[in-house]
Protein backbone atom coordinates (compact mmCIF):
# COMPACT_ATOMS: atom_id res chain seq x y z
CA UNK A 1 0.00 0.00 0.00
CA UNK A 2 1.52 3.36 -0.96
CA UNK A 3 2.41 5.70 1.33
CA UNK A 4 0.03 8.28 -0.02
CA UNK A 5 -3.39 5.87 -0.42
CA UNK A 6 -5.49 7.79 2.00
CA UNK A 7 -4.63 11.24 0.75
CA UNK A 8 -7.43 10.92 -2.08
CA UNK A 9 -9.82 10.53 1.16
CA UNK A 10 -7.75 13.15 3.16
CA UNK A 11 -7.52 16.09 1.08
CA UNK A 12 -7.89 14.99 -2.88
CA UNK A 13 -11.82 15.02 -2.61
CA UNK A 14 -12.66 15.20 -6.46
CA UNK A 15 -9.21 15.69 -7.41
CA UNK A 16 -8.01 11.81 -6.54
CA UNK A 17 -4.79 11.07 -5.08
CA UNK A 18 -2.56 12.89 -7.25
CA UNK A 19 -4.86 16.32 -5.92
CA UNK A 20 -4.27 15.32 -2.43
CA UNK A 21 -0.57 14.42 -3.01
CA UNK A 22 0.19 17.84 -4.19
CA UNK A 23 -1.42 19.03 -1.55
CA UNK A 24 0.61 17.52 0.72
CA UNK A 25 3.50 18.07 -0.25
CA UNK A 26 2.94 21.85 -0.88
CA UNK A 27 1.68 21.57 3.16
CA UNK A 28 5.49 20.45 3.30
CA UNK A 29 6.68 22.39 1.52
CA UNK A 30 5.89 25.35 3.44
CA UNK A 31 6.56 23.95 7.00
CA UNK A 32 10.66 23.87 5.70
CA UNK A 33 10.06 27.44 4.42
CA UNK A 34 8.57 28.57 7.68
CA UNK A 35 11.34 26.48 9.51
CA UNK A 36 14.06 28.62 7.40
CA UNK A 37 14.92 26.01 4.21
CA UNK A 38 16.27 22.76 5.11
CA UNK A 39 19.01 24.04 7.46
CA UNK A 40 16.22 25.78 10.05
CA UNK A 41 13.98 22.69 9.52
CA UNK A 42 17.22 20.57 10.30
CA UNK A 43 18.18 22.94 12.88
CA UNK A 44 14.61 22.62 15.10
CA UNK A 45 14.61 19.12 14.54
CA UNK A 46 18.17 18.36 16.04
CA UNK A 47 16.84 20.94 18.95
CA UNK A 48 13.88 18.77 19.96
CA UNK A 49 15.09 15.22 20.15
CA UNK A 50 14.24 14.10 16.34
CA UNK A 51 18.26 14.73 14.66
CA UNK A 52 18.68 10.95 13.80
CA UNK A 53 15.97 11.02 11.93
CA UNK A 54 16.52 14.82 10.40
CA UNK A 55 20.30 13.38 9.39
CA UNK A 56 18.69 10.04 7.98
CA UNK A 57 16.39 12.08 5.41
CA UNK A 58 18.99 14.53 4.03
CA UNK A 59 21.49 11.74 3.98
CA UNK A 60 21.63 9.01 1.06
CA UNK A 61 20.38 5.90 3.45
CA UNK A 62 17.12 5.36 4.25
CA UNK A 63 14.67 7.50 6.06
CA UNK A 64 13.51 7.11 9.38
CA UNK A 65 10.03 7.73 10.27
CA UNK A 66 8.27 9.92 12.76
CA UNK A 67 5.13 10.15 13.96
CA UNK A 68 2.75 12.64 14.14
CA UNK A 69 2.43 13.06 17.43
CA UNK A 70 6.27 13.70 17.43
CA UNK A 71 6.06 16.63 14.78
CA UNK A 72 3.69 17.88 16.51
CA UNK A 73 5.54 18.31 19.71
CA UNK A 74 8.35 19.80 17.78
CA UNK A 75 6.17 22.20 15.70
CA UNK A 76 4.78 23.29 18.79
CA UNK A 77 7.59 23.84 20.69
CA UNK A 78 8.83 25.66 17.18
CA UNK A 79 6.21 28.01 16.79
CA UNK A 80 5.76 25.93 13.42
CA UNK A 81 2.28 24.13 14.22
CA UNK A 82 0.10 26.89 12.69
CA UNK A 83 1.54 26.07 8.81
CA UNK A 84 -0.20 22.43 9.28
CA UNK A 85 -3.07 23.69 11.22
CA UNK A 86 -4.16 26.62 8.82
CA UNK A 87 -3.68 24.14 5.80
CA UNK A 88 -6.17 21.69 8.10
CA UNK A 89 -8.87 24.94 8.42
CA UNK A 90 -8.25 25.19 4.69
CA UNK A 91 -8.96 21.52 3.36
CA UNK A 92 -11.30 21.04 6.36
CA UNK A 93 -9.53 17.64 7.55
CA UNK A 94 -8.50 17.12 11.17
CA UNK A 95 -5.34 18.86 11.99
CA UNK A 96 -4.56 15.23 13.51
CA UNK A 97 -5.12 13.41 10.68
CA UNK A 98 -3.07 16.28 8.48
CA UNK A 99 -0.43 15.95 11.13
CA UNK A 100 0.48 12.77 10.58
CA UNK A 101 0.39 12.92 6.88
CA UNK A 102 2.78 15.38 6.71
CA UNK A 103 5.09 13.14 9.18
CA UNK A 104 5.12 10.29 6.44
CA UNK A 105 5.54 13.17 3.72
CA UNK A 106 8.33 15.23 5.29
CA UNK A 107 11.17 13.00 5.01
CA UNK A 108 10.56 12.03 1.53
CA UNK A 109 10.60 16.11 0.89
CA UNK A 110 13.75 16.34 2.37
CA UNK A 111 15.16 13.74 0.80
CA UNK A 112 13.84 15.01 -2.26
CA UNK A 113 15.57 18.60 -1.32
CA UNK A 114 18.94 17.18 -0.88
CA UNK A 115 19.52 14.84 -3.63
CA UNK A 116 23.33 14.79 -2.83
CA UNK A 117 23.22 14.04 1.03
CA UNK A 118 23.98 17.73 1.76
CA UNK A 119 22.07 20.29 2.97
CA UNK A 120 21.69 23.29 0.08
CA UNK A 121 24.28 26.13 0.59
CA UNK A 122 23.09 29.60 1.26
CA UNK A 123 19.80 28.28 3.77
CA UNK A 124 17.26 29.10 1.12
CA UNK A 125 13.96 26.67 0.06
CA UNK A 126 12.56 27.22 -3.01
CA UNK A 127 9.04 25.34 -3.39
CA UNK A 128 10.24 24.22 -7.06
CA UNK A 129 12.36 21.90 -5.67
CA UNK A 130 9.55 19.75 -4.61
CA UNK A 131 8.52 19.42 -8.00
CA UNK A 132 7.59 15.76 -8.95
CA UNK A 133 7.60 14.41 -5.26
CA UNK A 134 3.85 13.58 -5.26
CA UNK A 135 3.64 11.96 -8.54
CA UNK A 136 7.03 10.27 -7.36
CA UNK A 137 5.49 9.38 -3.97
CA UNK A 138 2.03 7.74 -5.43
CA UNK A 139 3.49 5.95 -8.31
CA UNK A 140 7.10 5.20 -6.79
CA UNK A 141 6.02 3.88 -3.21
CA UNK A 142 6.47 0.36 -2.59
CA UNK A 143 4.25 -2.15 -1.04
CA UNK A 144 5.45 -2.61 2.90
Amino acid sequence: MSILDSLSGLLGGGQGGAGGASSLVSVAGQLIQQAGGIQGLSSTLQQHGLGDAVQSWIGNGANQAISGDQLNQVLQKAGLDSVVNNAASKFGVDPGQLMNQVAQVLPHAVDHATPDGQVPSGGGFDLSSLGGLAEKLLGGAKSA
